[in-house]
């Protein structure tokens, strides 16, 4: 990945940030990185839990970027990314980005059966309706999803922050890169190739309901090696905390798992602590209010550079896709 290092051209990028309160710390981290502050903005609640904003500057004719994950609870964050892009757009901002770390109901991309919704094209007409012109996000959970929008859209990718912190932390390993399902290969196989092309293993997992996995066999030789279990999102953890077990019964040293987007609903982190797994490793895409307790399994890793250098790039007209090269 390039040099992460702030070079907005002071003065003649117009361009302001407005935070929602969905990821606040993730925000002002972004607002260090670029040396811009957080617009003075009021993004509350009315008695009755009706989302009300107000914007206490001037915004016309500036290039205005959005932060705000629509992570849980869900329905409330996204009517306040709906609710910020009308506001702006009705105060004549020049362009509006929606720049949203975790794009909730991705995983809602398709008719999995009859008669089901495909929720994340719903919200893509929502947020495209309300007046955004660009869309910015981090490991959409399927990358057909930037389809969903009639507006550009830009996809970034984690891999890069993950690759940089294995490395650090892992270098003189016998390093082995398992996709926790044969849907994630693709981007197993991009980790290991940055990881100087380390092999490479699939857990085949039968789902017999929703929300539940059983570990069904490994595909690779895990023997006497550090495994690294990459995914996009961790929700309940179970898959994860299965992968682990059968990978440590297949002669695996340690195991350890990175996903982008946090999610950690229910009994995760608990679920995690008993696990196999020696350490989830998430980024602050998802913020969940309050600290992870001492001693618990979970680390995160800030994407704040990766963000903030992506929106400078966007405010300047530069390549966003060079950051990965």
């Amino acid at each position: 990945m390039g040099s992460l290092k702030p070079s907005l051209a002071s003065g003649n990028t117009r361009m302001k940030l407005l935070a929602g309160n969905s990821n606040l710390p993730l925000a002002r981290s972004i607002s260090d990185y670029l040396e811009v502050p957080l617009t003075d903005a009021s993004v509350r609640r009315f008695a009755d839990e009706e989302v009300f904003v107000e914007i206490n500057e001037n915004v016309r004719g500036e290039d205005v970027f959005v932060i705000q994950s629509t992570s849980y609870p869900a329905n409330d964050n996204l009517m306040e990314l709906l609710i910020c892009i009308d506001a702006l757009r009705r105060a004549s901002a020049k362009r509006i980005t929606a720049v949203v770390p975790y794009f909730g109901y991705a995983r809602q991309d398709r008719k999995p059966g009859p008669r089901t919704p495909i929720s994340a094209k719903l919200v893509a007409n929502l947020i495209t309706t309300a007046g955004a012109n660009r869309v910015l996000s981090i490991d959409l959970h399927a990358g057909q999803i930037q389809g969903f929008f009639d507006i550009p859209t830009d996809n970034l990718f984690a891999s890069p922050v993950i690759a940089t912190d294995i490395q650090a932390r892992m270098a003189n390993r016998n390093l082995l890169v398992v996709s926790p399902d044969v849907g994630g290969v693709v981007r197993a196989r991009g980790l290991a190739k940055r990881l100087d092309n380390a092999p490479l293993a699939i857990v085949d997992k039968r789902r017999e309901r929703a929300g539940e996995s059983e570990v069904m066999n490994i595909i690779g030789d895990v023997e006497g090696r550090t495994c690294v279990l990459i995914d996009d999102i961790v929700d309940s953890a179970g898959t994860l905390c299965n992968a682990a077990a059968a990978l440590k019964q297949q002669g695996a040293t340690e195991v350890f798992a990175y996903c982008t987007h946090g999610v950690l609903s229910g009994g995760a982190a608990a679920r995690v602590a008993k696990s196999e797994l020696s350490e989830l490793v998430v980024t602050d895409t998802i913020w969940t209010g309050e600290a992870d307790p001492k001693g618990s399994k979970i680390r995160r890793l800030s994407v704040a550079p990766l963000l903030g250098e992506a929106v400078r790039r966007i405010a300047d007209e530069s390549s966003v896709s060079s950051l990965f090269d």
